[in-house]
């Protein structure tokens, strides 16, 4: 078999798992603080005595784009975007300490503080708990203020803050749950220079428009490679005919 079909055949894989990545970004085009994926490969050079004659596709970890969505309005109080670089810290479903831009946040029935997706906020001394209130505030430091029921205006007074953390994203890497985490494993410190916006949301950082084009770009590599596969079986099929002449 001619070794030019296992070329064809790496770079219509490649576009495979190109498209499945790209796909997963349009389904999330309307996730809130959603962080685009990016595939990654490079080409790697069969090694031989003579000469390297042929080059083959290399899939690379996957890489994440980190630039920030649009702001959304919502009026919502429960509702936080932050302001410019950084990441709000939350619970993981394996107990670990997680990242996220996503700030759809809800109190359930026990007054805990969550994500849209369910996830715990965590304060800087744990996860939050608010207590049985008649209005809420979240400051632009992260400060939650509360004002309990039956109490006047004046009331009101700081509970908690949200802890809000800046790690270098070269040390940081998204999860397949969609949360960020450090590659060392270690809990980021809280940055007290982080900010948010209360009663809005950050929008999903994927551009649909680019993204279709991409799935169409990768639909055309994957169907040359698929067609490279078949010449070459054709020229394999003519060549065994002609070796079979007598």
């Amino acid at each position: 078999m001619d070794k030019a079909m296992y070329i064809g055949m790496t770079g219509a894989t490649q576009a495979m798992k190109a498209q499945t990545i790209q796909a997963n970004n349009l389904a999330n085009a309307s996730t809130t603080g959603f962080r685009a994926d990016l595939m990654q490969a490079t080409y790697e050079e069969v090694s031989s005595p003579a000469f390297d004659s042929r080059v083959y596709n290399r899939l690379l970890e996957n890489g994440t784009d980190f630039s920030s969505g649009s702001m959304v309005q919502t009026d919502n109080e429960l509702d936080i975007a932050i302001a410019g670089d950084g990441f709000i810290a939350v619970l993981a479903p394996d107990g670990g300490e997680a990242y996220t831009r996503a700030g759809d946040f809800q109190i359930n029935a026990f007054g805990e503080l969550l994500t849209g997706s369910g996830l715990p906020v965590l304060g800087n001394a744990g996860p939050i708990a608010i207590p049985p209130n008649q209005k809420i505030e979240i400051g632009s430091d992260g400060t939650i203020s509360v004002l309990e029921q039956g109490q006047g205006a004046e009331a009101i007074t700081a509970f908690e803050r949200i802890k809000l953390v800046n790690p270098d994203l070269a040390e940081v890497v998204k999860g397949e749950d969609g949360l960020i985490r450090r590659t060392d494993g270690i809990d980021a410190l809280p940055d007290a220079a982080v900010r948010v916006q209360s009663g809005f949301l950050e929008s999903s950082n994927v551009n649909v428009v680019d993204a279709m084009v991409d799935m169409i770009s990768l639909t055309r590599n994957y169907e040359m490679n698929v067609k490279l596969i078949q010449t070459v079986e054709e020229n394999s099929e003519v060549s065994a005919r002609l070796l079979q002449v007598r």
